[in-house]
């Protein structure tokens, strides 16, 4: 067999593997898959997801490293700034998920991520612009819309937060949370 579909073969085989949950498996060909052919991230990325599956966090990112060197990506950036985050690098993680959503600002894990940490390090001011970002992609996306009317009232700009909980309710008037979070407004 070709080099190449020696890779996919194995990669495709690590995937199965991950998704029934039998690591030991998925890691024996993602490393199959990374031998025969070194240049692709997608392995690397996969034996990072098996490290944070056993709980080795720093084999983890060292795995993200290796698959962001080969070919930066917002996943591989993700996941180094979740496992940044969860060590208490919380700035460091910040500036990786900004990072992150600038390359794909359809990324949700890092999107919700940064909505945590602007609300823990209070800069709840700089992730606005990426849910509006965000909501110029895909305007129907009401927990993205209900955050930012979250943090727009955090910020002061209750005017604004009111106008996003409209505009969920115009298209879903049955939105709980936008509702709840309206009543207290007006109340």
């Amino acid at each position: 067999m070709s080099g190449h579909l020696d890779y996919e073969i194995n990669k495709e085989l690590g995937e199965c593997y991950l998704f029934m949950g039998e690591l030991d498996k998925a890691e024996e060909y993602y490393k199959k898959a990374v031998s025969s052919n070194g240049v692709h991230p997608d392995p690397y990325l996969g034996l990072a997801t098996v490290a944070v599956q056993r709980g080795d966090l720093e084999d983890a990112e060292l795995m993200y490293r290796k698959a962001h060197k080969i070919e930066p990506s917002d996943k591989s950036l993700s996941g180094i700034a979740l496992i940044r985050m969860e060590n208490g690098d919380r700035d460091h993680a910040f500036s990786l998920f900004v990072e992150a959503i600038e390359m794909n600002p359809e990324n949700m894990v890092a999107l919700f991520s940064l909505i945590r940490l602007g609300h823990e390090l209070e800069r709840i001011g700089e992730i606005i612009p990426h849910l509006e970002n965000y909501l110029e992609i895909d305007p129907a996306k009401h927990e993205v819309r209900y955050s930012l009317a979250g943090c727009l009232a955090c910020v002061g700009q209750k005017d604004a937060a009111v106008k996003e909980l409209e505009t969920i309710l115009e298209k879903d008037p049955e939105n709980g949370p936008a509702k709840e979070m309206l009543d207290q407004f007006r109340s």
